[in-house]
């Protein structure tokens, strides 16, 4: 399919460009959520003094987010207890609501914070949980994020995301030319933090698994390169930068490794580079489009996108090379895989009917189900609890990035005020 490769080398080149002004907070908007979510009161917590943060409200925004809350209104709050002791069971059993948190945040010495929380279950009277945390003004977001955490798993039995971070690429046009933008911010969009700025085209972030790195695509010096970059101390490492495409970096399960997409030797097509030195190996040899490689979670296999059948869709193929076995049947386009982190399900963009969406196929049964309503959805990243994945897509003739839980109960918009943005990735969890 001629198109798809004239297609696949403008996107492996030139996406990727979009705009932001990094100082600009990411806002979320809910479009859907469960119907059935859990109703749960976050109690404002009790102040002693001017608290640079709300970390009650940030608590609530964070667990209405996921899509498995519905936190009450403060205005319909019998009263406003701010620790256990003080909670009138018998008022919030008249709510219906399930569970309680209540908090205070006090001063401590040095600047600092004592916050404290408690969890109650309404119906049965008892204390779920209660911690107490003592840190600086600025890690009070953090703090209520690591609250969020704790109490999304002890009432799902599933470990929370709040903690986590989002990558994503952004540019701002000015008359003078582009200025892009690699730009990690809080999961909640908020603090965002510029990684690296450029007069040329950056594209295709990637995470390493322990958070502390991300690769991408580089245009500086007006030729693609692959970029290791230390996200604390800001050190790079160009890893790889030979003639042609040097494209879409995806880092094993170990940390070790990167596929990427080279075609130093003519023809598009899969390499593994070892970072601790070495050739890149070659993994894939046909004459088709081979690029957006990525890793099984158990680092066994590579997913990846061809033409080779007449048409983009996504193969499997293990490390040690060999003919590599089609994934995707459903549809004439099928690309840009990830895995879900414990590897059940391949989220992809799938085209229909001349709309791009987001799907997932269930790699147990090999279902494909479409979780987006469709247009120009594009670079799907999974949540590393799996439970959500953020992706690109256009509204109103402006690019945004949104999210949808992975069975497509729970859908969000994310946007920037004045701008666009676009090629988002989820972080790990940090070790």
């Amino acid at each position: 399919m001629k198109c798809f490769a004239r297609i696949m080398l403008l996107l492996s080149l030139l996406l990727g460009m979009s705009t932001l002004y990094a100082e600009e907070d990411l806002t979320i908007e809910i479009t859907k959520g469960v119907e059935r979510a859990l109703p749960i009161a976050i109690v404002p917590f009790g102040l002693q003094s001017s608290v640079p943060e709300d970390v009650a409200a940030i608590i609530s925004q964070d667990l209405r987010r996921s899509g498995r809350f519905e936190p009450l209104s403060p205005q319909s709050y019998p009263d406003r207890p701010s620790e256990f002791s003080q909670i009138n069971f018998a008022n919030w059993r008249a709510l219906q609501v399930d569970h309680v948190v209540v908090g205070q945040v006090k001063p401590s010495a040095g600047g600092r914070y004592t916050v404290q929380f408690q969890l109650a279950g309404v119906f049965q009277s008892n204390q779920l949980l209660g911690m107490s945390f003592d840190v600086k003004s600025n890690m009070l977001r953090q703090v209520a994020h690591q609250i969020s955490d704790l109490i999304y798993e002890k009432l799902t039995g599933e470990r929370g995301a709040f903690t986590t971070r989002i990558a994503y690429i952004t540019a701002s046009q000015q008359t003078s030319g582009g200025t892009y933008s690699l730009v990690v911010a809080d999961a909640d969009g908020y603090n965002p933090q510029v990684v690296l700025r450029s007069s040329q085209p950056l594209m295709s972030p990637s995470w390493s698994p322990d958070g502390s790195k991300l690769a991408y695509v580089s245009f500086e010096n007006r030729r693609a390169q692959i970029v290791v970059q230390d996200v604390y101390s800001g050190s790079r490492q160009t890893v790889a930068a030979f003639p042609g495409i040097n494209g879409a970096p995806s880092w094993s399960p170990d940390g070790r490794r990167l596929a990427v997409t080279l075609s130093k030797d003519g023809n598009p097509e899969i390499y593994i580079y070892n970072l601790g030195g070495g050739e890149p190996v070659r993994l894939t040899n046909s004459k088709a489009i081979n690029t957006e490689p990525v890793w099984s979670p158990d680092g066994s296999s590579i997913v990846f996108t061809s033409d080779r059948g007449g048409s983009p869709q996504l193969y499997r193929v293990g490390l040690n090379g060999g003919q590599p076995q089609r994934l995707t049947f459903d549809g004439d386009y099928n690309a840009r895989p990830v895995f879900s982190p414990d590897g059940r399900y391949l989220a992809m963009v799938h085209r229909k009917g001349g709309r791009f969406y987001i799907a997932v196929m269930d790699m147990q049964n090999r279902q494909l189900r479409v979780l987006t309503e469709g247009g120009l959805d594009e670079s799907p990243s999974f949540a590393p609890n799996g439970r959500m994945i953020i992706y690109a897509t256009s509204q109103g003739g402006r690019e945004i990035l949104a999210a949808v839980s992975v069975d497509g109960r729970v859908r969000q918009s994310l946007g920037l005020r004045d701008s666009n943005v676009r090629e988002p990735v989820w972080s790990p969890y940090n070790r």
